[in-house]
């Protein structure tokens, strides 16, 4: 595709604001998506933290807050494709489904299979105790019935290949309504026990997806997820990076925010002879219904 749609992932979870930059407050969360919005970003990715004092690492499911939030980076955005996560471990999806219903967001991350979610520490120690990151498609046609309830383009989650093949299994079964817009995946690639982020594996996932789909990548690392930024921007594939993903340009060096980031994923699109899309073009290209 001539035009690539670029993601700004503004904070993710349980990063604690006190030992690395990531935004917490409504006005920390539209001052980045600002930044990122300038530098060429259409969507923001939005996950919201606890406000309560020192819990700012934690996530919030509660509407009011994700609603004052959502609405700083409208503000400050105007246009701009709100992204909302909906990602928990467990059955339990009243909130962020209470939050889908509040602020209707033009896209939602639909996770899309479950994962094994592991890393483990050189001295074979686990970094964290092993869990389950559970996305059964039970719970995946729970977010998809609500998201069609209120107008939600999904964006399926996908950390291996067997999701990526799974989320074919779920057009045929006619759990994405025509209504919803296109197919899109989106490609976790870096976690520890998922996809690893690889630019020849990049290369051969796009043959499993479903006809007239649109993808995107997500790369979880320091500077070694640039060439595979180029490679999807080669490859046709949708950017997506922010402070939820990497803290690191393509130099190495530490970036100082969102805007650093957009900036440098708008070159790897520039590079590929594409030109950044603005927010009704990426809206055209999703078939979105707002």
């Amino acid at each position: 595709m001539d035009k690539a749609i670029l993601t700004c992932a503004l904070t993710g979870v349980l990063t604690n604001p006190k030992q690395h930059p990531v935004p917490v407050t409504p006005a920390q969360m539209a001052a980045e998506a600002r930044d990122a919005f300038n530098a060429g970003a259409c969507i923001m990715h939005v996950h919201v933290r606890s406000q309560e004092e020192g819990m700012g690492h934690m996530p919030s499911w509660e509407p009011d807050v994700v609603e004052t939030v959502v609405n700083a980076i409208r503000a400050a955005c105007p246009g701009v494709i709100i992204n909302l996560t909906t990602g928990v471990v467990g059955k339990d999806v009243s909130g962020p489904l209470a939050c889908i219903r509040r602020v209707k967001p033009e896209i939602a991350a639909c996770n899309a299979g479950s994962l094994n979610y592991l890393k483990i520490k050189d001295d074979g120690q686990w970094a964290w105790p092993p869990m389950v990151f559970d996305n059964p498609v039970a719970k995946v046609q729970q977010f998809l019935d609500v998201m069609q309830e209120c107008n939600v383009h999904p964006e399926f989650e996908c950390f291996d290949v067997g999701i990526v093949r799974s989320v074919g299994m779920y057009l045929k079964a006619g759990m994405l309504k025509p209504a919803m817009g296109r197919a899109e995946y989106n490609l976790v690639m870096g976690v520890a026990s998922g996809m690893p982020c690889d630019a020849d594996l990049l290369a051969l996932i796009p043959r499993w997806m479903a006809p007239d789909s649109i993808w995107q990548t997500t790369l979880i690392g320091r500077s070694e997820i640039w060439p595979v930024h180029q490679k999807t921007a080669d490859l046709g594939g949708m950017l997506r990076t922010g402070l939820e993903d990497t803290f690191y340009l393509p130099n190495g060096e530490r970036a100082s925010g969102n805007g650093e980031l957009i900036t440098a994923l708008a070159a790897c699109a520039g590079k590929a002879g594409r030109s950044v899309a603005s927010p009704a073009e990426a809206r055209l290209l999703l078939g979105l219904a707002h």
